[in-house]
């Protein structure tokens, strides 16, 4: 299946690891700090234009889990064409600091 993809200006396209990995890596276009306990909502810049009887879940990344306690969730529907804006939960007990262009959620299409 393809997909059509428009990205803002810093935005970073989705990727795989692996050709088997089941979701889309989605990246931060910008630094964000999450203190302990708390969250913060991160704007991709990414659309994705998203085939009728198709959804986007965006689900956690293990690592980012298992390790620091972060976590996301969120439903992408077919309709919406807005860029993708993620919103984690700093569960662990330290801030966690994202770099620009690194992973923070995943995409996964069914």
């Amino acid at each position: 299946m393809k997909f059509r993809v428009m990205l803002d200006e810093g935005a970073k396209m989705p990727t795989k690891a692996h050709d088997t990995d089941a979701g889309f890596d989605l990246y931060t276009p910008k630094e964000v700090r999450i203190r302990e306990g708390g969250s913060a909502k991160i704007d991709t810049g990414v659309h994705i234009e998203i085939p009728e009887g198709y959804v986007g879940f965006l689900k956690s990344k293990s690592g980012l889990n298992v390790h620091c306690g972060i976590t996301g969730e969120g439903v992408i529907d077919s309709g919406y064409t807005g860029s993708i804006v993620a919103k984690l939960y700093n569960n662990g007990c330290d801030a966690v600091k994202f770099e620009a262009g690194q992973k923070i959620i995943q995409i996964v299409f069914l």
